[in-house]
């Protein structure tokens, strides 16, 4: 057996990621509010309806309300709690009840050391990487150690939510969307190469695509980017969450191989409870995924809340009466598959699109997934374990092009100068995460293989993960 050096590698270099946080206050720097004029009573009137509307304040003067707008931050603080509830538990749940049971630890304890390492590296330079100024393709180190994001000031992300509050909101971003692997690679990764594989794949992935896409001088951010090399939009992170997990998760089953008797032995679900449970959260959690995308509790956050439900409700259906035509029966696994193929069709559009749209987008959530599951896996013969390539990467694929279908100015007005030939923005996005993606994956991927091995052995698959990789185990009789 060959040394764990991907256990050591890891331990070292999360320690050096602490060590390197330089000593420095933490107190506030002074605003330069005191060196601004005083606003007049009309100023004082528009920075209040600025907030009421959840608009920009009046510029160069001394604002009376100059710090985080109550209301929205408090929507985006419940956001974010609604995102890091999608994970913990919401989809290790709705993971661990698909596996067999002698193997449902092992998925949330992915997800629960998945959620650990990417706070660390989100605070050391992630957040910096994604959101500093740097060039079209990557940030600049400008807020290692979160320097310089303070709580009390505005504009990183909106104009009435706190610089902290939108830190935290894109982890909880960043936390979920490797996570969503772990569906793809279950009952067979070595917890030590998931960790290994993470790491790496953030820097190489994540980060530059979050930096691409929602970063101001983004090479894909057409809404905040005049110069964008490819002017597409991105509501929530169809894109950057569910495309770029998609397509690598489908890269990294391929290479790590089918499960022991895959399609000769029956590996069903053992807990569907679970699994719905885990759904119904994920769905819940799923309003602070798309509505707190908004930035602020107002109409374009009404809207996506609207639209988010549409497709998910409207996607469960379609998928379980998909299954109910084509097998006789319409499962509880449908139907929660369903909803989430909706959640993550309507993601990259719920603050673009109408309610009738996404209504649409739900229809075809239910369909196109549900047919990648059903026959696409069966005739290319990989191992997804979970289907997350079928649900996260086609779902977000079909969605990112969908979004150009049917963004419409009249729901957020960041469409109007994007629209005339937004089809064409959204299938170069679309390409070019694919391509990224399925490259920056083999590449890691075959990386890790040549250094250690990245699958358990036949014995501790056939024992299952949980006792041999945890020592636990979920169930005991």
């Amino acid at each position: 057996m060959k040394p764990p050096y991907a256990v050591k590698l890891h331990l070292i270099m999360l320690l050096a990621l602490i060590g390197l946080a330089a000593p420095h206050s933490w107190a506030q720097e002074e605003t330069a509010a005191a060196a601004l004029p005083e606003p007049t009573l009309e100023q004082r009137v528009a920075d209040l309806e600025a907030y009421i509307n959840n608009t920009a304040r009046t510029p160069d003067v001394a604002s009376k309300v100059a710090g985080p707008g109550p209301g929205h931050n408090a929507w985006q603080m419940v956001s974010t709690a609604l995102v890091l509830f999608m994970t913990l538990p919401g989809l290790a749940l709705f993971y661990g009840g698909l596996v067999r049971k002698k193997n449902v630890l092992s998925v949330l304890a992915q997800c629960m050391g998945i959620a650990g390492l990417v706070s660390i590296l989100w605070w050391a330079v992630g957040y910096s990487l994604s959101f500093g100024g740097g060039n079209a393709f990557i940030g600049d180190l400008s807020f290692k150690f979160f320097e310089g994001v303070n709580p009390g000031s505005t504009g990183a992300g909106f104009e009435w939510i706190s610089d902290t509050m939108w830190a935290m909101f894109q982890l909880s971003f960043a936390i979920i969307t490797p996570a969503l692997m772990v569906g793809a690679i279950a009952e067979r990764m070595k917890f030590s190469a998931v960790l290994l594989f993470v790491t790496v794949w953030m820097f190489a992935v994540y980060f530059p695509f979050a930096h691409m896409v929602w970063g101001g001088t983004g090479f894909m951010c057409g809404p905040l980017n005049a110069d964008a090399g490819i002017r597409a939009i991105d509501f929530a992170g169809g894109t950057v969450v569910h495309m770029t997990s998609g397509w690598s998760a489908l890269v990294l089953c391929i290479i790590l191989g089918p499960r022991l008797g895959f399609g000769k032995e029956q590996m069903a679900p053992h807990s569907m409870v679970l699994c719905m449970v885990g759904t119904g959260m994920l769905w819940v959690g799923w309003y602070g995924f798309n509505a707190g995308s908004a930035l602020g509790a107002d109409a374009i956050a009404s809207n996506a809340f609207a639209t988010t439900t549409l497709a998910a409700a409207v996607a469960g259906f379609s998928w379980a009466s998909a299954e109910w035509l084509h097998r006789g029966k319409p499962s509880v696994l449908g139907f929660c598959s369903g909803i989430v193929a909706g959640l993550v069709v309507v993601t990259p559009g719920a603050g673009f699109v109408t309610v009738t749209s996404s209504v649409i987008m739900g229809v075809l959530a239910g369909i196109v997934p549900f047919l990648a599951v059903s026959y696409l896996k069966r005739l290319f013969g990989y191992d997804d374990a979970l289907d997350t390539f079928g649900v996260h990467g086609v779902g977000g694929t079909l969605g990112a092009i969908l979004t150009g279908v049917f963004a419409d100015e009249s729901v957020n007005s960041v469409v109007g100068p994007l629209k005339d030939g937004l089809v064409i923005e959204q299938l170069k996005a679309v390409a070019l995460t694919i391509v990224w993606s399925v490259v920056a994956t083999a590449i890691i991927a075959y990386a890790i293989k040549a250094v250690m091995d990245i699958r358990v052995s036949p014995e501790v698959e056939r024992q299952g993960l949980d006792i041999n990789e945890h020592g636990e185990e979920g169930y005991v009789s």
